[in-house]
């Protein structure tokens, strides 16, 4: 496989991780408000806001960090010098996140540090 591949798998892989963040924050504010409202109407009318509350904290956090990966990985595909450092930061980010951010991460790395990709990029 040639640099210009691994970039493409790279974004791919942002994007794709990106979009699974925003998935999953709709799933998680969607779970807490409708756990709340359940339990509301089991006669705990303080669940609503509370939860609700936790739902907006949480998914915000997803969406937030879920975002900026579906932007460098568009940037990565455009061939964007400035996609190069921000999906390196990320992946820097992501090496906590055992295992699949890890392992995203490391090859992430390997592939934006190549002189290959760096000249690709920095045209």
């Amino acid at each position: 496989m040639d640099t210009k591949q691994h970039v493409t798998v790279v974004a791919a892989l942002n994007i794709g991780l990106g979009a699974l963040g925003l998935v999953l924050a709709m799933i998680v504010f969607v779970v807490l408000v409708g756990a709340g409202f359940l339990i509301a109407a089991s006669g705990d009318a303080d669940a609503v806001p509370i939860l609700t509350f936790i739902a907006v904290i949480a998914a915000g956090f997803l969406f937030i960090t879920s975002v900026p990966d579906i932007i460098g990985g568009i940037g990565l595909v455009k061939r964007q010098s400035w996609a190069r450092i921000l999906v390196l930061i990320l992946s820097v980010l992501k090496l906590i996140n055992f295992p699949l951010g890890t392992i995203v991460g490391v090859y992430s790395i390997w592939v934006l540090m190549q002189d290959e990709a760096v000249q690709m990029l920095d045209r």
